[in-house]
């Protein structure tokens, strides 16, 4: 178990440079440097079929900054997991948080080796929050990490992020004994924010799914009413579940980072095409 004042130190997984992930093709989309020529290869191959892609992945980040202010400042939540966190960027959920409630703790959860080797090095100093190896679909093992143990405490409200990975959380997986297990385990009061890639056509959702799994990036793309029955049993904080665009939009937010050249063209799809959009919002736990 880690110390009180030390994270626990474990191995990072080898790199894997032969298939995209999540994690790396995301991060490119935000305007970061952290990805290799197959994540790339692999986003120029599917944005001419979906040029939504660039779009919903920069509208779900902003919706992260707005989600973790309204937890920290009107919610008053002091401790956060973020789960398949992602590669750290401008205003990620610690620094967010921490803008708003300088006492917040926050784990974030990754099993991509990239993301953890940037974590790690950008939070070596910061004893109030760590990036840990976990795969999402395991909570128990996640809520049994020593540095959640050291760090989250369950008899107090907590707020857990699935922020723009629960598309990557396929039925098979059991998405809803996923999210329920860490629901379970929180105190009342606690929160989840969730999002994930929707479409209104399920055949057009169907084609997705199918693209981008066959690229090998576990994947599948849902209705609204299929996330709305993963997230039953929960309060939807107003305005509800929704496109997250219309999630308490705020134009003076801090801006992103601004997007590849490559990727410029598809900047802007969303507003004619809208049907597929990342869908989702913030839920307490009664």
């Amino acid at each position: 178990m880690a110390s009180d004042n030390q994270p626990e130190t474990v191995s990072i997984p080898s790199v894997p440079y032969d298939t995209p992930t999540s994690a790396r093709a995301y991060g490119w989309m935000l305007g970061g440097k952290d990805n290799y020529e197959v994540d790339r290869n692999f986003l120029l191959a599917t944005l001419p079929s979906f040029p939504e892609c660039v779009d919903i992945a920069r509208q779900n980040r902003e919706f992260l900054f707005r989600a973790v202010r309204h937890l920290t400042r009107e919610a008053g939540i002091r401790q956060f997991i973020d789960m398949g966190c992602g590669l750290p960027t401008d205003d990620n959920v610690h620094q967010v948080a921490q803008r708003f409630a300088p006492d917040a703790r926050v784990v974030y959860v990754d099993i991509d080796p990239v993301v953890l080797a940037h974590g790690r090095a950008l939070l070596a100093d910061d004893f109030s929050t760590t990036v840990i190896t976990g795969d999402m679909r395991d909570q128990d093992a996640i809520l049994e990490h020593p540095d959640v143990v050291r760090l989250i405490d369950f008899d107090e409200p907590v707020a857990v992020l699935f922020l723009s990975v629960g598309h990557h959380l396929v039925d098979a997986d059991g998405p809803r004994r996923i999210l329920r297990t860490v629901v379970d385990r929180a105190a009342p009061g606690s929160l989840l924010g969730f999002s994930q890639v929707v479409a209104d056509d399920p055949e057009r959702g169907a084609a997705m799914t199918a693209h981008i799994s066959g690229g090998g990036v576990p994947w599948q793309t849902r209705t609204p009413a299929e996330v709305d029955a993963l997230l039953d049993g929960l309060v939807p904080v107003e305005p509800g579940l929704v496109n997250l665009v219309d999630w308490r939009p705020d134009a003076d937010q801090p801006p992103l980072a601004p997007v590849h050249p490559d990727l410029v063209p598809y900047v802007g799809a969303t507003d004619s095409n809208k049907g597929i959009y990342e869908y989702g919002g913030v839920l307490r736990k009664p």
